[in-house]
């Protein structure tokens, strides 16, 4: 082959005066290019859209526009003969009352809201009301046997309101034998606090920001919290949660906690071994109201049949939601959501065309799954994975895509949840055919592993994987790919600024779309399954939907 044709199908394609060497090195991966991507992030998040909101005009062009590439692709639908999973959601809009009240400590507390709090009731009534409720700071709020933890220990919380911190006892410990040091566990996670809070019988929970260990500041929280929110509609109403869920500024806790008489670092504070939740002497009262809307949003899937094991899958996922139109900043309300998520559907649909033109078709089925409301709690993914439209002990794995690099390819490729499951070693064969480096996650104490939608793949068994462009630049090395990946993440991240433009570099997307397609032709065309590393907390489940 002439060295002219190699570098027109090099995957990397960095810059115009990129050595052809390195595209031929990365040659081997695959022909999907950067036009291609970009082509589509330019329709995916474009102002017509409307920021791709469940619900709206915009999810409607969404779901008709990916439908129709993967139909143009040659990709059956994947659902009998249509291209959607219905997706029955209920959309709540709360809204508090204008001060959270705080009385019986050394002085009376008026907090804001927006300003010092969000709150929110998942509760389908119209009216919920916390009065004179009891405040207990309940540390990290986790029940953890396996890390011998236990904040709730001898506390009877039921009717009263639990205050906790965000993250796990793990972060900023410089221990690494609590928790897993810096990187969280699903402990650590916002759903997992409202969760367990329920399980104890809390009236309300509220969760303590701080912008190091959620790894996104209090915009990030008021742009997501207030307003509609979305949930997948349950039989019970969710009576079974807390009528309060919310969150706090760390200003507001501090006045709090201080007004109790609990001053200082209040991570160490609740970190200590010996440490037991503390009733504040102080009782929250705040009043909310709801409206409520039944709907149904759409999830979308196609097939590529397999020719030898139809019945056995490899299902690629990317969230095709974002955040609609919400509170102007610098003049603009669309939160389009190119990188988040934009970037990842154009890869899944670019990898869905590359197998089309792939001369031996795979032995396995390979499905797209393109999910509604991740940025409402992962919920398409959920639903699907409660009800899956492929049997889940056939699966073979989930290849998740979200968020990919906007600032040009790199020279490491971060593996989210390193170490979890097999399908990696698949990815760390592709790396070191093609002279990339493997890291861990980038930001291992924001849980990233818990964050997208193969995280609901991983709950019920199947070995689920998510990768990302790491911080190396091939152009500019890892102090520029720091400071650019530090800037989205605090400056764009769930912001209308995270934009299309035709300057934007995806060779760091197509980067990523061309591993895992070469991942995905590899564990097509072979017959055994990859499981879970021994220390996973995902192993039994797999081993039990395997009949192990």
């Amino acid at each position: 082959m002439k060295i002219t044709n190699i570098c027109l199908v090099g995957f990397l394609t960095i810059s115009a005066i990129s050595s052809c060497k390195q595209k031929e090195e990365s040659a081997k991966l695959g022909s999907i290019l950067p036009e291609e991507i970009k082509s589509h992030i330019a329709v995916l998040a474009d102002d017509s859209l409307q920021g791709r909101r469940p619900f709206t005009i915009g999810e409607t062009k969404t779901v008709n526009y990916i439908s129709k590439e993967l139909k143009n692709a040659g990709v059956e639908p994947g659902n009998g003969n249509s291209y959607i999973q219905e997706v029955p959601m209920m959309e709540v809009t709360t809204t508090p009352s204008e001060n959270m009240e705080i009385s019986g400590g050394k002085e009376k507390l008026n907090f804001k809201a927006v300003k010092d709090f969000v709150a929110f009731s998942r509760r389908a009534q119209d009216t919920i009301q916390i009065k004179n409720s009891p405040i207990v700071f309940a540390g990290y709020g986790i029940v953890a046997p396996e890390f011998k933890w236990n904040d709730y220990k001898d506390l009877d919380v039921k009717g009263k309101t639990v205050v906790v911190l965000i993250s796990d006892p793990g972060f900023k410990s410089k221990d690494k034998t609590v928790f897993r040091g810096d990187t969280m566990t699903y402990y650590g996670r916002w759903t997992y606090k409202y969760e367990e809070a329920a399980r104890q019988g809390a009236a309300a929970v509220i969760i303590v920001h701080q912008t190091e260990p959620a790894s996104y500041g209090w915009s990030v929280i008021t742009n997501s919290n207030t307003g509609a929110r979305l949930y997948l509609q349950a039989k019970d109403k969710y009576v079974s949660r807390c009528k309060l869920e919310g969150w706090m500024t760390e200003e507001a806790a501090t006045k709090l906690l201080t007004n109790a008489g609990i001053t200082g670092d209040i991570r160490e504070y609740a970190r200590k071994k010996d440490f037991k939740a503390v009733p504040l002497n102080q009782s929250l009262t705040v009043n909310l109201s709801n409206k409520i809307k039944y709907s149904t949003s759409k999830n979308v899937i196609g097939i590529i049949k397999g020719s030898k094991r139809p019945d056995e899958t490899i299902v690629y996922t990317a969230h095709w939601d974002h955040f609609g139109i919400g509170p102007k900043i610098n003049g603009d309300s669309i939160y389009n959501g190119a990188v988040d998520n934009a970037s990842g559907v154009a890869a899944m649909l670019s990898i869905a065309n590359a197998f089309q033109n792939t001369k031996e078709k795979p032995e396995r089925s390979i499905v797209f799954l393109a999910v509604t409301g991740e940025e409402q709690g992962l919920l398409g993914s959920e639903y699907y994975a409660l009800n899956p439209v492929y049997p889940l002990n056939k699966t073979v794995a989930n290849l998740n895509m979200d968020a990919l690099g906007f600032y040009g390819a790199t020279k490491d490729i971060s593996i989210k949840g390193k170490g979890q499951n097999e399908v990696e070693d698949y990815i760390l064969k592709v790396l070191a055919d093609n002279n990339l480096d493997a890291v861990g996650d980038t930001r291992p104490s924001a849980g990233s592993y818990y964050r997208s939608d193969h995280f609901n793949f991983a709950k019920v068994g199947v070995p689920a994987i998510d990768i990302v462009n790491g911080l190396t630049s091939v152009e500019h090395g890892a102090e520029w790919g720091q400071k650019q990946k530090k800037e989205y993440n605090e400056k764009h991240y769930h912001q209308p600024s995270d934009e299309y433009s035709k300057t934007m570099n995806a060779d760091g997307i197509t980067q990523i779309a061309n591993i895992m397609f070469t991942v995905g032709q590899k564990l097509s065309n072979e017959s055994t399954f990859p499981g879970w590393k021994k220390g996973s907390e995902f192993k039994a489940a797999r081993d039990k939907s395997m009949g192990k």
